[in-house]
Formats: structure tokens, sequence, C-alpha cells
């Protein structure tokens, strides 16, 4: 029902399925929240933003401004400083004086009822020193002075709209036919939710050797080289016992030699399931021993959470009505035409949906036991998402602190669903975003029209996908990529192998690595490689120095594209606070590329023509100006893919 005052088209709000979901949003994170807020005829009138905790109390209240004059679109910037769940609503009301004020500007000037108009001026002070005694001097000598007869009318009304005056009746406004939104909810997540630099390895391949699988003893080693790099997150591709029925070979073969390992999504053996680990691996213990290693040198583990099952799982005995059965009675594998997985069996969660919840939930309780605190959710998309709605919920409920990555590679609204019932951040398209255009289109996507919502998490590769511009191998386009990964998106992350510029794939045209570690274990020679200096490991270390520095580039919602004369450099603009980093990437990895970028300098807050920067990657310091003249060259030893400048704002 519209209320006295209509309030309308408020942001952030996120509908689902006819209820109101969380804004998403993460401690001291900005945002603008906004407001479509008017009447009838022309008095004036104002509004609050009204911040209510989980128990309903106030904590804040902030004035909305006008976006222009007659916009009647009113907004303003708030941030809320500590985790949990909160609510906001608008507040219109008739603003008195402002409409008193106005009036009397043009009726007193033109010598319209003059008296009238200190008159009911004198009835507003009287009005607000009865509700505030505190400004009472204030507001009484103004008071006194619209009483004045001995003064002009004109003095009287200056004195009563001094600046002061007005400042005062904008902070504590003469609130009337005040009218309240409706509440919505806003969630703040802990500060890994929307930032963080994610490295993703197999532990069997980790210090393998050609006649010994890798461990999570042999793995741990590695570890100080990967926080070295400066990631947050170290993801691990599934752990548990691995099946033997229809196991696959080498690049997906249906007959592999007795001692290869398996595809670790074909979960469930002899051995155990979901909540047991691949005896290979080592022990239960091994692997607590893992996480403590890995947070000692500032590692999250993420752990893959995958919800399907070899036909050598235990569930598959103790719960043969959770399977789907063809005709001939055998069980269902997974399949996505053409691609066949013989060795997984789905869940069908239509025949005991709440034995599915129950166990579901036992198995991620038993590993946030060990010190799990992120899961990496496999394939979500082909879950029901009533489903992950009420799991997820029922995990937040106890551990707040637990993060859920969406690996969903699939449509539009599947993916923005998934975000709106709860996962933290999601997998993108950004993975095959490789034009200009293509990355302005999604860049502004993600930044302004999902942000409420969808935390992307840029990946440049993983086990699945090789993407087709890093087939032919060229180090620059590694190189570019991470730039534009590590600064369009607050979370990023890699596959290992990519930092040795990994290429080559299964078959022309297709998007999988020969020899995919999904089937196998890879042995890489990762000292060799540094020794030769065959890899970008110290171009990622300083990425993601840079992240960790500047909280601009922390941020989803301030990402601004700017325009430069050239379909091959791109380039945009990244502001919190003093904080303001400018990136230009060349966009071609072969040949050196120049264009003139014309920045907004509206956007950038930037009031001269010119302007001091310093490039992060290398210290180089420029002059630009509205208009810089800049040349890429990826070429040589001392290639040159992108400038990430911060501006030496004074």
């Amino acid at each position: 029902m519209i209320g006295r005052i209509p309030i309308t088209d408020v942001s952030p709000v996120v509908l689902f399925g006819g209820e109101f979901v969380p804004v998403k949003a993460i401690p001291g994170e900005t945002f603008t929240l906004s407001a479509t807020v008017f009447r009838e005829g022309h008095d004036a009138l104002g509004a609050h933003v009204v911040l209510l905790n989980s128990k309903g109390e106030e904590i804040t209240q902030k004035r909305l401004i006008e976006i222009w004059p007659g916009s009647d679109r009113y907004q303003t910037e708030i941030s809320l400083p500590v985790i949990g769940d909160f609510t906001f609503f608008i507040e219109a009301f008739d603003d008195p004086y402002a409409t008193w004020r106005h009036d009397s500007e043009i009726k007193i000037s033109a010598n319209i009822d003059p008296e009238l108009c200190c008159q009911v001026g004198a009835a507003l002070f009287e009005e607000a020193i009865s509700v505030d005694t505190t400004s009472s001097k204030l507001l009484t000598e103004a008071l006194h002075a619209l009483q004045n007869k001995s003064l002009a009318p004109a003095n009287r009304f200056s004195i009563a709209s001094s600046g002061d005056i007005r400042n005062y009746f904008y902070e504590r406004p003469l609130r009337r036919l005040v009218t309240r939104s409706e509440e919505y909810p806003i969630r703040v997540d802990r500060d890994r939710a929307l930032v963080g630099a994610w490295y993703e390895f197999f532990p069997r391949s980790e210090g393998a050797t050609p006649r010994k699988t890798g461990t999570f003893t042999t793995a741990t080693q590695r570890l100080p080289e990967i926080a070295a790099m400066g990631f947050d997150v170290l993801y691990l591709p599934p752990i548990h016992p691995i099946g033997e029925t229809f196991r696959k070979g080498a690049n997906n073969s249906l007959h592999p030699a007795p001692d290869e390992p398996g595809v670790p999504w074909a979960i469930g053996s002899k051995d155990g399931g979901h909540d047991a680990i691949n005896p290979e691996l080592g022990t239960l213990k091994d692997f607590e021993k893992f996480v403590v290693s890995a947070k000692k040198v500032g590692l999250e583990i993420a752990m893959d959470f995958a919800l399907q099952v070899s036909p050598d799982h235990p569930w598959v005995q103790a719960h043969p009505e959770w399977f789907n059965r063809r005709p001939d009675g055998t069980i269902a594998y997974a399949e996505n035409p053409p691609k066949k997985y013989q060795d997984i069996y789905p869940l069908n969660f239509d025949k005991d949906y709440a034995g599915i919840v129950e166990e579901t939930l036992r198995i991620l309780r038993f590993w946030i036991e060990k010190g799990v605190t992120i899961f990496r959710v496999d394939n979500p998309h082909t879950k029901p998402v009533h489903f992950w709605q009420e799991l997820l919920e029922k995990i937040r409920g106890q551990n707040p602190e637990v993060l859920f990555l969406a690996e969903a590679f699939t449509r539009p609204p599947m993916m923005h669903a998934l975000g709106k019932v709860g996962f933290h951040q999601s997998y993108t398209y950004f993975t095959w975003r490789t034009s200009k255009q293509e990355l302005i289109s999604y860049g502004n996507e993600v930044a302004t029209e999902s942000s409420t919502f969808f935390r992307p998490n840029f990946w440049v590769n993983t086990p699945d996908i090789l993407p087709f511009h890093l087939q032919s191998g060229i180090p620059a386009m590694f190189a570019l990529r991470a730039v534009l990964a590590a600064t369009l998106s607050p979370s990023w992350g890699m596959y290992a192998g990519y930092e040795l510029f990994e290429h080559e794939p299964l078959s022309a045209g297709g998007e999988e690595y020969k020899d995919s570690e999904k089937y196998q274990i890879r042995i890489r020679e990762w000292k060799a490689a540094s020794e030769k200096g065959n890899t970008l490991a110290p171009f990622i270390s300083t990425l993601n120095q840079i992240r960790r520095e500047h909280i601009a580039l922390q941020r989803l919602r301030n990402l601004v594209f700017h325009n430069t004369g050239s379909d091959a450099i791109i380039a945009y603009s990244k502001k919190e606070g003093a904080d303001l980093i400018l990136v230009i990437v060349n966009l071609d990895p072969t040949y050196p590329q120049e264009t003139v970028v014309h920045w907004d300098m509206n956007a950038l807050g930037i009031d001269s023509e010119r302007f001091a920067v310093t490039d992060l990657i290398d210290g180089t310091t420029f002059e630009w100006t509205r208009h810089t003249f800049v040349r890429l060259d990826p070429s040589g030893s001392r290639g040159k893919v992108a400038h990430i400048a911060q501006v030496n704002l004074r």
C-alpha cells in the first residue's frame, strides 16, 4: 500500500521467490543506497535511511540527498562496520522549515505577505524549541528576530535562515507526515567473502615422483611458495577415497592402467565416502596438520564439496533411493552430452530430500570441525536451488564464518539465483571474455547490475578449462590475463601450472588440457623453472602484493571504464577514499600498441589537468594528463603488458 508520501524504487533491494533476500556487503564496504521520494503539490520533503541490527534496534540513521533538484531521487553512502545481519528502511517526511524558507524567500523579496511569513516562521521555531531544548539559544535568537517588528521582514528572514540555522534544521528537521518504507535485509560477511587471491593444486601431484604419489606431507612443503606468491586461499580438489568401478585413466580413458589414480570427483570406495580421506594422501590427522601448516603461512584451505558419488560409495548400498535408475534397473551415471561420466552417479533430491539434507549437514559440520572455513561447491547448478537455500542458512546459523564458492559455469539466471540464496561467491564468464568490449560489458555487469547479490571470482584457468587464448603459450597473454583478473575483481584465482605457461590442449578446437591432472598425477619441475626464469610467479607475487596494499582493488562496485582510442587497449579506474588506482592493459600479447586514454576526471575526482602517478609494477613515475598517450610493448624480456598506476593525490 502506498504511504502518505510515496517511497518507490528503493535500491539496493534483492527480491527472490517473492521475498526480500539480503544485499551482500563486507565490513567497511561503502555502497550507495537510494530511493525515489515524491509528494503532491510543492511542499518540501526529506528522507532518511534508518539502519537496524538483527534485534531490530536502531543503530544509526542518515539523511538522503536529492541527486539534483527536481529529480525526486535521493541517495546516500552507507557502510556497516561489523559482520552480521541488518535491515534498513527509508523514512520520508514533510519538511515544514524547508517549505517555509523556500516560500518566504520568494514572498518577502516580492513584498507578498511578509508579516504573515514571519508569523509562520515564528510558529515553526516555537515548535522546534519545544522539541529540542538543547539548542534553545540558537533557535531563540532567531525566534526573537522573527517576532521583532522593528526589523524589516527581510532582515528577520535573513537571521532565521542563516547557515547555522539551515544546518540545524537539515540535521534535525521538523518531521511531519512521516512515512516508512518496508524493511530490507543486508548481510555483512567477513572480508574473504569479497576479497581474495585463490590458488588451486592437487595434493597428489605435489612432491610426487614417477613411482610415488604426493601426500599431504609432501604437499605441505610447497605451501610457503604459494604464500610467497601472495595467495590467500588454497583450493583442493576432492581429497576423499576414489572409486574403482568405471575408473577413468589418462586423458579420460575408459581403460586405466592398474596404477592410475582415478578422478578425485568420483568420490567413494571401500575406504569411505565424503567424510573420509583418500589413503594415498595420508590420514585424517595428516590433513589436520596440513590445514594448520597452511594457516601458519597465511593460507585458508578451501575444500571441494561435490555432491556426487562413485559406484563404490557407501551411499549406493545404504541409500539406493538417492539415485536415478534406468528402465533396466541400473543406476544412471552423470552425463552432459556429449560428455559422459561413467564413474560418477548424481543424486536424486526428490526421493529422500530430508535425508540428503541431514547427511549433507553432517558432512559439512564434520569438516568445519577439522578447520575448514571455505567450501568450493562443485556444480551447484545441477542441484535444486531451494536445497542450497536451506543448507546454507542452516550452516550460517551455527558457523557464519564459513564461506561457499559456487562453481557454476551455467546460465545467468541460475548463477544469480545461487548468489541470492546464500553463495558468497561464484565462478564467472570472465574466463571467456577477451575483447575490449566484452570485458567492459561484463565488468559493468558484475560491478553494478548484479553486485548486490553476486560476488564474482575471476579465474584465469581451471583443471577443466584451458581457454583458447592461452593455447598459444605466449607468456604475455598469461601475464595480461592475470592483470585483468586481479584488478577487475576483488577475488581472482588460478590453477597450478598457469605460472609455468602450461598450454597444450587435448585436441584442436577443445578447451581441455592434454594429460589433464584430473585423470593423472602431474609432476612439475617448480625449482628448475624458477632457476631458468621460465615462470610467471614473480609477476604474480607483484600483482597480489599490489592488491593487498591498495583497498581500491579490494572493492567491486567502484569499477569505472575510460575511453581509449584503440580496441587493443583497455583502461579503467578504481577508487576508495584517497586510494585511486588506474589500470591500462594491452590486450594484444604479441605486438606493441599505443593510444590516447581519455580519463573521466569527474569520475577520478581530479580537478587539475595534470597529475602524477607511480606505476606499481616497476616503480616508474609519470606525469599524466586528462588525455594520456601510452605505449605498451609486450615483446622482449622486459615486455610491458600493463600499467597499474597509483595517482599521487596531494
